[in-house]
């Protein structure tokens, strides 16, 4: 398969990384996360678009287009508690934004979102889980770290009573 493409995996990167949101509000994405999100718009065929909104007022969340529009139809369907479903999805709205990413790898995070949250001008963590990724400011990242070195041991062994290798 000499001159052939490599198969772009859809797998998301592993670990943590540093990055930093500039005094414009772009965040430059690590080449891992690029990529990753390079296969999914790929693999769906949709735009070169993410959907940058926070739910929890505490995490600022990139999703592939696709994925938020999987979110968006799980909010207009959902039963139990229409009006709490509805609520989410007008703070997503109010707080998101639709960015392009640019050829440097870059996506603009909206500036009420980085003002809320604290961002601007300010180094984050990024990871993925589920599929979107996860942008935490100093605050909510040190607070997080804190948690998981509470009971870590009890933690392991809990999980490794459930198979965790």
């Amino acid at each position: 398969m000499e001159g052939q493409p490599s198969p772009v995996s859809l797998e998301p990167p592993l670990g943590i990384y540093p990055a930093r949101v500039d005094e414009k509000g772009r965040l430059k994405l690590p080449a891992d996360m690029q990529r990753y999100l390079a296969a999914v718009i790929e693999s769906d065929g949709s735009e070169p678009r993410v959907f940058v909104t926070s739910l929890d007022l505490r995490i600022a969340r990139i999703y592939p287009v696709s994925l938020w529009k999987q979110n968006e139809i799980l909010l207009e369907q959902e039963t139990d508690d229409p009006g709490e479903a509805e609520d989410i999805a007008f703070l997503a709205k109010d707080l998101g934004g639709s960015s392009d990413i640019d050829s440097q790898g870059r996506v603009l995070v909206p500036a009420e979102l980085r003002r809320l949250l604290n961002v601007e001008g300010q180094p984050v963590w990024l990871d993925c889980y589920k599929g979107r990724i996860n942008v935490y400011g100093k605050e909510v990242y040190e607070e997080r770290q804190r948690r998981y070195r509470e009971n870590t041991l009890e933690k392991l062994r809990k999980l490794e009573r459930k198979g965790l290798k």
